[in-house]
């Protein structure tokens, strides 16, 4: 087990030696790294290695079996081609935390033990976040400092889930947990807020549009899918995922469908994806189990595909909403033509990606006899034409002119779009390759008569309905709220609610203390007398009865009117009786 390197470590140390090198000499040892890292995978014998003893405990970093290959393998591939595409990034700290992020991903694909796991699951958020505020915007930096704000607060829920476990079983190992305890629903939660399950995913729509061009590649790529892997490692058969999944395919489609800006068409689409993951782990048979592995193999090249196309149109243009953009096909027809391999592919087009993996799932869900699931599955699939596969491409490119003539964006990121598009469509063409690498014999023929004219006809029926809704699909400039809205207003009311009274006594102390004091014992030491019998004068008046009451306050008001001079009336003996039995009440009560 000694004749290689944990993926993760490799990744995290080369990404720590980036800032040694300049020029072209860093270009190749970006492109190099990811090439090293896919050697070494192959070299990964199957079973358990790089273990140790940490506090009667044994810490996994190598756990090797056929899920968390295929997480590598395509974990690897994407990094390879990101890297490729962001060779013109001169920004030295994006690299390094780029890679960071890739090495704590596949840290915690290949994590035998729930500690591992955990410390690489923080590291991955912490190195993700870079990606984000790297844009150096203020919306950037707003959005970053959400992003890790919920990430703190998943992973806190995860690390309580993970504790309790420990204490209750002494067990770290990372394996099937399935829910039962609160445990185990604690680590769902955090496992299910880094999936971006609703109502937990709206950090991904609010943060990945806000990335720089190169990091939202990335965040496209990991943070979900490592969710996935850990579901499907932990929690597969779990029937509360199945609709979990579901409601993510048509939640992810309706704010799709609404959405102006194009990155975050894609976010939302994002989550669009990883619920038929999520719906197939929740199934959890085999063929089940099979398509959620194999659909986050192929929604990683396809949608890493169409941020790449995404982002290359906003480093071209420096625009990103979709009112603002349009015609472009004549200016950018390579990268437009990326892009209709990636949303054909998203869209499940017979010889792309998304057609040989997503069918898995929906053939699961009707295997299973769950009819509704399969029906809201389909019309999800169909709803994914809708959006990613004419609604992204169309606006963008087409549509009504803008004006905008950009050039095609940088070699080296039309070469990463062109090796993601080719494996979308190898993929496609030979699905036996993947379906070879899945964790079990996979025997489903995704190229079957029936499959194939019943997706056409999906897909040309979704076709027609674009076109007819077409005038009420047009871009507007419009802001889209989602559940961030709960916790992004609802943070500032409560923090009104509590603060505005906070904030009154702290003034009316600030005011007392500064003002009212001091005021009061220069007036005071003018005339202590007089001022004492002001205030004994003031407190008689308050018990005093309707007939005295009138005289008392014209000699209250003589009194005040010559302080501080003496020329007061002396107290009567009841009054002054009065003031005795006031001050000695005081005194055994407060002293």
């Amino acid at each position: 087990m000694s004749n290689y390197f944990p993926p993760a470590i490799l990744f995290i140390i080369g990404a720590l030696l980036i800032p040694f090198f300049r020029g072209r000499v860093r270009q190749a040892f970006i492109v190099l790294l990811p090439s090293l890292a896919f050697v070494n995978l192959f070299m990964l014998p199957e079973g358990i290695g790089w273990t140790y003893r940490f506090l009667d405990y044994e810490l996994i970093l190598a756990r090797v079996d056929r899920l968390s290959m295929v997480f590598g393998y395509i974990f690897v591939i994407m990094a390879f081609a990101g890297a490729i595409y962001s060779l013109h990034v001169k920004n030295t700290l994006e690299h390094i935390a780029a890679f960071i992020y890739v090495g704590s991903s596949l840290g915690v694909v290949f994590a035998g033990d729930y500690l591992s796991l955990y410390v690489f699951w923080e590291v991955m958020a912490f190195s993700s976040v870079c990606l984000i505020c790297a844009s150096k915007t203020r919306a950037s930096q707003a959005a970053s400092f959400r992003y890790i704000l919920v990430h703190i607060f998943g992973g806190l829920v995860l690390l309580a889930g993970i504790i309790f476990h420990v204490s209750t079983t002494g067990s770290i190992k990372f394996e099937y947990l399935g829910l039962s305890g609160l445990a185990s629903y604690l680590i769902l939660f955090g496992f299910a807020l880094n999936a971006a399950i609703p109502p937990l995913s709206a950090w991904l729509s609010d943060a990945y549009p806000e990335g720089t061009v190169a990091g939202t590649v990335f965040l496209s790529a990991y943070t979900t899918k490592t969710a996935v892997y850990t579901l499907a490692r932990a929690f597969p058969g779990t029937d509360i995922l199945v609709w979990a999944g579901t409601i993510m395919t048509l939640y992810g489609i309706v704010y799709a469908i609404l959405e102006n800006d194009m990155r975050r068409v894609l976010a939302y689409s994002i989550i669009n994806q990883v619920g038929f993951m999520v719906a197939g782990i929740g199934i959890g048979t085999a063929m089940a189990l099979n398509g959620a592995t194999a659909h986050a193999f192929a929604h990683i090249l396809y949608k890493a595909l169409l941020m790449m196309s995404a982002g290359a149109v906003l480093f071209m243009t420096g625009r990103s909403k979709t009112t603002e953009l349009g015609g472009l096909y004549k200016s950018m027809p390579i990268t437009l033509l990326f892009c209709l391999v990636g949303a054909a592919s998203i869209s499940a087009f017979p010889l792309t990606g998304g057609f040989v993996s997503k069918s898995m799932v929906i053939v699961a869900a009707g295997e299973e006899k769950k009819t509704a699931i399969w029906l809201l599955l389909n019309l999800a699939s169909a709803g994914v034409f809708l959006h990613a596969g004419i609604k992204f491409p169309y606006f963008v490119f087409f549509a009504k002119d803008s004006g905008l003539r950009p050039s095609e964006p940088p070699v080296n990121m039309l070469i990463g779009m062109g090796i993601l598009a080719f494996l979308c469509i190898f993929i496609g063409v030979f699905p036996g390759v993947l379906y070879h690498i899945l964790p079990f014999p996979v025997e489903y023929v995704p190229y079957t008569a029936a499959h194939v004219v019943g997706q056409l006809q999906l897909l040309m029926f979704s076709a027609l309905a674009f076109f007819i809704l077409l005038p009420y699909l047009q871009r507007t400039n419009t802001i889209t709220l989602d559940t961030d809205w709960i916790y992004r207003r609802g943070a500032q009311r409560l923090l009104s609610l509590a603060g505005t009274p906070l904030i009154r006594l702290s003034d009316n102390l600030s005011w007392f203390f500064n003002e009212g004091m001091p005021k009061f014992l220069v007036w005071f030491g003018q005339n202590p007398p007089g001022a004492l019998k002001i205030a004994a004068d003031t407190i008689v008046l308050s018990f005093s009865g309707q007939k005295k009451r009138a005289e008392l306050k014209k000699q209250l008001e003589m009194e005040k009117e010559l302080y501080p001079a003496d020329r007061l009336y002396p107290w009567s003996i009841g009054a002054a009786v009065s003031l005795v039995l006031l001050l000695f009440f005081v005194y055994l009560f407060f002293l």
